[in-house]
Order: structure tokens, then sequence, then C-alpha cells
């Protein structure tokens, strides 16, 4: 997938973005359209374009994707009330970017089922 998409500039800093938590291989900031009080992306710094795209390899890196939604939630302080993570994947399930993320969502009640 192109180099070029939305959240491969956020990693190299070409747009803006507020960042939450940065590590070597994960950024996280907060969603410039909000589903909910707090909503957050979770990325990789590497593009891998949808969850059908994952290999063994990647095993590690979608775990550290947990972890700092972890330390999101934590940081933020939505950590003991709950949250939700979501991960969406291709066009019926509503992945509008070609770039894996997490969504960590909180601050309300969410509702089951969703969409």
């Amino acid at each position: 997938m192109s180099d070029d998409s939305i959240f491969m500039k956020i990693v190299r800093r070409e747009i803006p973005a507020d960042i939450v938590v940065e590590t070597d291989d994960v950024l996280a900031f907060r969603d410039i359209n909000p589903q909910a009080p707090h909503h957050y992306l979770v990325i990789p710094k590497r593009c891998i374009p949808s969850i059908e795209d994952l290999t063994p390899e990647d095993e590690a890196l979608v775990g550290k994707l947990f972890l700092v939604a972890q330390q999101v939630a934590r940081q933020q302080g939505f950590a003991e009330d709950g949250y939700r993570t979501v991960m969406n994947c291709g066009r019926d399930g509503g992945q509008d970017v070609y770039h894996i993320h997490l969504h960590v969502l909180a601050g309300r009640r969410m509702q089951w089922p969703p969409g």
C-alpha cells in the first residue's frame, strides 16, 4: 500500500496530530472525528493495509498495538471505567483508511451490538 496514506504522513510529521503515546513501532493520537468523548487511534509506524495483510511476522506488532491502547487508557484516565477497542477490516467492515489502526473509545457507555 502507498506510503502516502494519511497515517504515514502523521508518522513522518508531514501533517499534525495530537500524539499521546509514541514507541519505536507504534503511534497513538486523538481521532480528528471522535465518535466518543475519548477517541484515539493506535497505528503501527509501518503501513499494513488491512487485517487481511497481516503475516505471522506481524504477531508481536499487533500485540504492541493493544499494549499501547492500554497505556493510552491508563494515561488518559479512563482505564478503570472501561473502553472499547475496534479494528475495522475492508469496505463492509467500515475501514476508511487502508493502514491498520486500532480505535480506542471511551467516556460513555458503549452499546451492543455496534453498528
